[in-house]
């Protein structure tokens, strides 16, 4: 029979009452198996239809790379390998480096190795201790008391080899409680596992695509002081002819400099990114070659599966972890309550006694013993009353926790189906202001060649177009790396992976 619930040791202890003898009552427990505490219910799926308070369909679309529009499909199903819809050869193998080298993922899969140890070494409570022993002592006594021997030696050696054997029933499932909530455990550590799985994944994408966007980002600049040394070499040839003013020379230097001062924070970001790439794929930096990732080569994905809000609390690991961390502490609750009421236990001693190691398990030397004892806790100073208490408390405190994280697993996948819509806002006015920079860049060039317009013109415009191009190149990362971030929100696929899941899921 199992206990739904059960507050007290009174009401515990009415599974064993009846008109019947001490005997036959331990022994109907005994093979009864009473489980006291709650059972674990999952907690239902939170009702509601979508993420967003507008739902989301298709985003914009923009003719530049990265530009593409997005169509988010309800209930589609996340592919473990999600980052090979960027179509990039590069992004794949830095992925397959850091999954097999990377020492966070190798930490969790010990951890799990850990824990399921640890629920398996507490299954061996189930079955009975059996040891063995030997003892070899020589013996003195006292003239003055009677010998023990039969042949009234008072020195005689004494070898006594046996064999114990010893069980506590599982009567009120105290083992069963505790085995559920380390298996609990275990299972969470498997989820905390996705997790680093899915994170690293996701970080080495996303950090693949700053680094990529950051080199195109140094290229422009790079193009630009270029460009800008060009005419500061200019002016000054047109300034000895008399062509270019002084002012119009200082300024072309200054704007030259500026461009200069915005190089080194961009190839320290580069570095920077670099090295963290490296940490992720398990590399000291020193020994990492730089990918060779450009965005042009990237392709947007364009189908984007969107789990249903019913399904995510089933797919999202740190969901999944949250829900076992209140499976264990509900278990918890049984073991507490099972550490109130009455202990079992079964001891059987068998074996020989002689007084010479050749007489050992001779006709006459054998000995053996059984006996039963029943330990009920009488007074311990309220404190199994108050661990009680406080394992209810503790499945409270988890119940929270695991409803805040539901609100921050709906909250991360709304914010990131909000920013790819914006993203693709984003892109096609980053898109307009660098076609229309490059125009009035075009056109301020030929007037300043004809003479219609002074240099002042022509630096703003260039400061512009640089600007302009910086941004589209920002825009254009933020739509892949937001794109990653939303498979990382919807839980990585995770679940498609036999050799990451196991055959624990959703159990």
């Amino acid at each position: 029979m199992t206990h739904t619930d059960i507050g007290n040791a009174r009401t515990a202890r009415s599974c064993a009452r009846g008109p019947v003898s001490f005997m036959p009552m331990v022994a109907a427990l005994i093979m009864a198996g009473c489980t006291v505490g709650p059972d674990f219910k999952k907690p239902a799926p939170p009702e509601v239809s979508g993420y967003t308070a507008e739902p989301l369909t298709k985003t914009e679309s923009t003719e530049v790379p990265g530009g593409e529009a997005q169509t988010f499909t309800q209930g589609g199903e996340i592919a473990a390998d999600w980052w090979t819809l960027f179509h990039a050869t590069t992004l794949n193998d830095l992925i397959e480096k850091a999954i097999a080298n990377s020492p966070d993922l190798k930490a969790a899969q010990a951890a799990l190795r850990v824990a399921h140890e640890n629920t398996a070494a507490q299954r061996g409570e189930y079955y009975p201790s059996v040891s063995a022993g030997f003892s070899g002592t020589r013996y003195s006594q006292a003239g003055t008391l009677a010998p023990v021997p039969n042949n009234n030696s008072f020195e005689y050696n004494l070898f006594t080899p046996q064999v114990t054997v010893s069980f506590v029933p599982d009567v009120f499932g105290l083992n069963r409680r505790t085995v559920e909530s380390l298996h609990a455990q275990e299972r969470g550590t498997r989820y905390q596992m996705m997790a680093t799985y899915t994170t690293l994944t996701s970080n080495v994408v996303v950090t693949a695509i700053q680094q990529a966007s950051t080199s195109e980002q140094i290229k422009a600049t790079q193009d630009m002081i270029a460009e800008e040394t060009r005419s500061v070499e200019i002016l000054r040839l047109q300034l000895k002819k008399g062509y270019a003013s002084g002012v119009d020379l200082a300024a072309q230097v200054s704007q030259l400099a500026q461009a200069k001062a915005t190089l080194p924070p961009l190839i320290k970001q580069a570095a920077q990114l670099h090295d963290q790439l490296a940490a992720l794929c398990g590399q000291f930096p020193a020994q990492a070659p730089a990918p060779n990732l450009d965005l042009e080569n990237l392709q947007l994905p364009q189908n984007i599966p969107v789990s249903l809000p019913s399904t995510i609390v089933s797919q999202r690991p740190d969901i999944l972890q949250a829900q076992e961390n209140l499976r264990a502490t509900n278990a918890n609750i049984g073991v507490a309550i099972a550490n109130r009421l009455p202990n079992i236990e079964l001891t059987g001693n068998a074996g020989s006694t002689a007084l010479a190691i050749s007489q050992v398990f001779t006709p006459g030397t054998g000995f053996w013993s059984l006996g039963a004892a029943l330990t009920q806790p009488i007074f311990e100073g309220g404190k199994l009353l108050h661990e009680e208490r406080g394992a209810r408390a503790a499945y409270q405190q988890a119940a929270e926790q695991y409803r805040s994280t539901v609100l921050a697993a709906f909250q991360n996948v709304a914010d990131s189906l909000v920013a790819l819509r914006e993203d693709a806002d984003a892109l096609k006015t980053a898109a307009m202001a660098d076609e229309a920079a490059k125009i009035t860049l075009d056109l301020t060039q030929r007037q300043v060649k004809d003479g219609h317009t002074g240099y002042l013109s022509l630096l703003t415009a260039q400061e512009a177009s640089q600007q302009a191009h910086i941004s589209l190149l920002q825009a254009q990362a933020s739509r892949y790396a937001d794109t990653a971030a939303l498979f990382q929100a919807l839980g990585g696929g995770w679940w498609h992976r036999t050799d990451l899941a196991g055959n624990d899921h959703d159990k």
